[in-house]
C-alpha cells in the first residue's frame, strides 16, 4: 500500500507557523528580560503560534468550499502576511498604532491581489528568517540556563541584623535626578534649585559626591537591594541585566531583612516599569499588580497619582514599622538612542523643563510625610542621573574619559532626613550599593556591618572606543578611570 501526503493538506499549518514563529523569536531574543516568566511564554505560544495556525488552517478549509474559489488563491497570501507583518511591527513596537495597522493592510492587500504567485516562496522565506532569529535566541537561553545567584551572596550576616529602633523608613527615587552639586555646573549649570532649598530647610542631609554604581534603572538598583556589586554580569547589554525586575521586586536581602523585623512593605510607581515581566511581587501592597499590565508592554506609558494611595496608607498606619519605596519617573534622563534624540542643547532644555513639575511632586510627597509620620526616615536616592551633555543616552557606551560626561551619568541625588540623634558625621555615603548596609548598621546599632562596605566605583559597559566589556569608569575615590573588569 503507497502512502502519500498532499501538501495542500497541511498549507494552512505551515501558513500559520510561517507568519508567526520569526516574529515570535525576533521579540524573545531583543526583548528576553521582559518576557522571562512562564506566563509569559503561554501566552507568546497561543498568540503567534496557536492562533494563526488554527485561523488559517480552517480559513483554507473554508476557501476549499466552491463558494469561495474565485477567492481562495487571495486569501492565505493575505492573511499570512498581514499576520506576519503585523507581529513585526508587535515585536518593534509596543501597543496598538493604527496607521501603521493600514499600511500593513494596503500592502497586504496589493500583495495578495499581485504578487499571490509567490506565495509559497514567501513562505520559506519567512521561514528561513526563523531559522537565523533562533541563532540569537539560543546564546539568550543558554545564557538564562547559566546565570547564578552567587554574586548576591552577603559578605557577613547582614541578613540576620536585629533592628534596635524601628521608625518608618520611605525610599523616594526619582528617575535621573542628578546631585545637586553636579547640577549647579558641567552641562546643568543651575544654580538655584527649589527642592535643595526646602530639603535643607526641612533638616535633610545632603550627600553631594554621591554617586550611583550602574548607569540604568534597573542595573543600579539591583544593586542597591542586593547590596553587592554584579559589574552588569560581565554582559554588555546597555540597560538591561537578566532577573533585575525579579530582584528588584522580591528577591533581595533588603525586603527580607525589613520582613524580619516585622515591617510591612508598600510600593507606590507613577509607571509598572519594574513589573513589565510580571515578575513575583514581594512587597506586601503595590499600587500596581501584575494582573494590571498586558504580556507586551515596557511598562512606561502607563501612569497612576502615588500621593492619593500613599496618603491613604499613612492615614490607616498602625503601630506596625513599614518600608515605602516610591517611584518617580521625572525628571528622566535624556533621549536613549540618536534617532530620538534632539541635539545636545534641546535634550538638556527638556530635561530641564521637568525639573519644576519633580521638585513639587517631592516636596509634595516629603510634606505628608512628615505631616503624618515626624518619626521616619525618608531617602531621596535616584537610581543615576540625567545624561545632560550627551546627544543620547547610548553615547555612553563608547569610552571617554571626560569627568563632566562620566558625572552627569553618574552623579545621582542622595539626601536623608535622619532621626535628631543621627550624626551624618559618623558614615559616610558615597554610591548607590552601601545605602540600605549603612542604614540597616544605623537602626541595628551594629557597626561591624559596616566593615563590609562595599567599593563605591561606578561601572559601564562600553561597545565603542575600546574592546568590548565592563569598565570601571570612576573609582571609589571619585577619580575618573579606565580599568577594564
Amino acid at each position: 500500500m503507497k502512502f502519500s501526503v498532499k501538501p495542500s493538506r497541511y498549507i494552512g499549518l505551515l501558513t500559520g507557523l510561517a507568519a508567526g514563529l520569526y516574529p515570535l523569536l525576533f521579540y524573545v531574543s531583543n526583548n528576553y528580560t521582559l518576557v522571562n516568566s512562564w506566563g509569559h511564554l503561554g501566552y507568546f505560544l497561543s498568540v503567534f503560534l496557536v492562533a494563526p495556525i488554527v485561523f488559517l488552517s480552517l480559513l483554507k478549509g473554508i476557501t476549499r468550499l466552491a463558494i469561495f474559489k474565485r477567492v481562495e488563491k487571495f486569501v492565505l497570501p493575505f492573511f499570512n502576511i498581514f499576520i506576519f507583518l503585523f507581529f513585526v511591527k508587535t515585536a518593534l513596537y509596543a501597543g496598538f498604532q493604527i496607521w501603521i495597522v493600514v499600511g500593513i493592510f494596503l500592502i497586504s492587500l496589493v500583495y495578495a491581489l499581485i504578487f499571490h504567485s509567490y506565495f509559497l516562496k514567501v513562505v520559506v522565506f519567512q521561514l528561513l528568517l526563523a531559522v537565523v532569529a533562533s541563532f540569537y535566541l539560543i546564546p539568550v537561553i543558554i545564557g538564562q540556563l547559566q546565570y547564578s545567584k552567587d554574586w548576591m551572596t552577603q559578605p557577613d550576616a547582614i541578613t540576620q541584623v536585629q533592628f534596635k529602633k524601628k521608625p518608618n523608613v520611605y525610599l523616594i527615587q526619582p528617575d535621573g535626578y542628578v546631585s545637586f552639586f553636579e547640577l549647579k555646573q558641567g552641562f546643568y549649570k543651575q544654580k538655584n534649585n527649589e527642592l535643595e532649598n526646602f530639603l535643607q530647610q526641612e533638616s535633610f542631609t545632603s550627600y553631594s559626591d554621591f554617586r550611583s554604581n550602574y548607569a540604568s534603572t534597573l542595573t543600579s538598583n539591583s544593586s542597591l537591594f542586593t547590596m553587592k556589586h554584579h559589574y552588569y554580569l560581565g554582559s554588555t547589554t546597555v540597560t538591561e541585566m537578566r532577573n533585575t525586575r525579579a530582584i528588584i521586586m522580591g528577591n533581595n536581602p533588603v525586603l527580607a531583612i525589613f520582613k524580619n523585623n516585622g515591617y510591612t512593605t508598600n510600593f507606590l510607581a507613577e509607571r509598572p516599569y519594574l513589573l513589565a515581566n510580571k515578575p513575583k511581587i514581594g512587597y506586601d501592597s503595590s499600587n500596581y499588580l501584575n494582573q494590571d499590565l498586558s504580556y507586551i508592554t515596557t511598562g512606561l506609558k502607563e501612569i497612576k497619582d502615588i500621593v492619593a494611595p500613599l496618603k491613604l496608607f499613612l492615614e490607616k498606619q498602625d503601630a506596625t514599622p513599614a518600608f515605602h519605596f516610591i517611584e518617580i519617573f521625572t525628571p528622566g534622563h535624556i533621549a536613549v538612542n540618536e534617532i530620538k534624540s534632539e541635539g545636545i542643547e534641546k535634550e538638556r532644555d527638556q530635561w530641564l523643563a521637568t525639573l519644576p513639575e519633580t521638585d513639587e511632586k517631592i516636596i509634595e510627597i516629603v510634606s505628608l510625610i512628615k505631616e503624618k509620620d515626624a518619626n521616619g526616615i525618608i531617602i531621596i536616592l535616584a537610581d543615576h542621573g540625567g545624561f545632560v551633555g550627551l546627544k543620547h543616552m547610548h553615547e555612553a557606551y563608547t569610552k571617554t574619559q571626560d569627568r563632566d560626561k562620566l558625572y552627569s551619568m553618574f552623579g545621582a541625588n542622595l539626601a536623608i532626613y535622619w532621626p535628631a540623634e543621627f550624626s551624618e558625621n559618623k558614615i559616610e555615603i558615597k554610591s548607590s550599593v552601601n545605602v540600605f548596609r549603612t542604614l540597616f548598621s544605623y537602626l541595628g546599632e551594629d557597626s561591624k556591618l559596616l566593615e563590609n562596605i562595599q567599593g563605591d566605583a561606578s561601572y559601564l559597559p562600553i561597545l565603542h572606543g575600546a574592546i568590548k566589556g565592563v569598565y570601571k569608569v570612576i573609582d571609589s575615590e571619585g577619580s575618573i578611570v579606565f580599568e577594564k573588569r
